[in-house]
């Protein structure tokens, strides 16, 4: 994108930290990188019961050294209390996940925008170029009181392409979310889901200062999702494939937004 730089928002907690972490020197100096129906489910194994934003570049990258889990271990995040009911992460398995999340792709509300529509294996290599990367993406249901209804992406915003078009810190966290059947979107779950992820990549990632969105400009309901989330509105980016609305939900301001 262009025009995003230091001026972004004109904020000033928005200028760069001149200090790369360990992480993002790993980065700099690898190679480039190239550019059916709702279940039940068991939160405590994950599995079903009996009862039961345009997408990024996700292609595999170099391994970066000497880390584990660049996010802090999402399965062991664990529940959120929500005035919705209890709210749950839980990382995709291909086999268990698959025909469901590409059902969710093929909406054409959907399809507008994470352009991940056509054949299952579309969103199969989508998913499976972050579950064989080094974890700086994790793709999860979400499962509402049992239930699995939204496809989260959580990726590591400074470790991300995203990061040359905006000024990036380390640590940054990012968040992509798809509300999965159309009977649960337009009554206000996105935005109370938003915080609460939000809330638990602040709570759980102790090194991560802001949680950054980047919805297409032009999806004016998740915008408005992510302000009543506590976000706020950075800048307008260019990205490779749409023009992005930046959004920011800062720990320090956690509490007022």
């Amino acid at each position: 994108m262009t025009g995003a730089g230091s001026s972004a928002g004109g904020n000033a907690e928005d200028t760069m930290d001149l200090r790369l972490s360990d992480e993002l020197v790993a980065l700099i100096a690898g190679p480039e990188p190239d550019g059916d129906g709702a279940r039940r489910w068991d939160h405590d194994t994950a599995r079903p019961s009996a009862s039961g934003t345009a997408h990024r570049d996700t292609s595999v990258r170099p391994v970066l050294p000497h880390h584990d889990d660049l996010l802090d271990h999402v399965a062991d995040w664990g529940p959120a209390d929500t005035p919705a009911g209890l709210f749950h992460l839980v990382p995709v398995r291909i086999e268990r996940d698959l025909p469901l999340i590409s059902r969710w792709m093929n909406d054409p509300a959907t399809a507008a925008f994470w352009a991940l529509s056509g054949p299952q294996d579309v969103t199969e290599d989508h998913l499976r170029a972050q579950l064989a990367g080094d974890g700086r993406s994790v793709p999860c249901i979400g499962v509402l009181d049992g239930t699995p209804m939204s496809y989260w992406e959580i990726y590591r915003a400074d470790l991300d392409p995203l990061a040359r078009h905006y000024p990036a810190r380390p640590h940054d966290t990012g968040v992509h979310l798809l509300v999965g059947a159309v009977a649960d979107r337009g009554r206000g779950l996105g935005g109370l889901l938003l915080r609460a992820v939000a809330d638990l990549v602040l709570a759980r990632r102790p090194s991560c200062a802001r949680v950054i969105a980047e919805p297409d400009i032009r999806n004016t309901p998740s915008i408005a999702a992510f302000l009543t989330a506590g976000f706020r509105f950075s800048a307008e980016v260019d990205l490779p494939a749409k023009r992005a609305a930046l959004m920011v939900r800062d720990r320090s301001l956690r509490h007022l937004l």
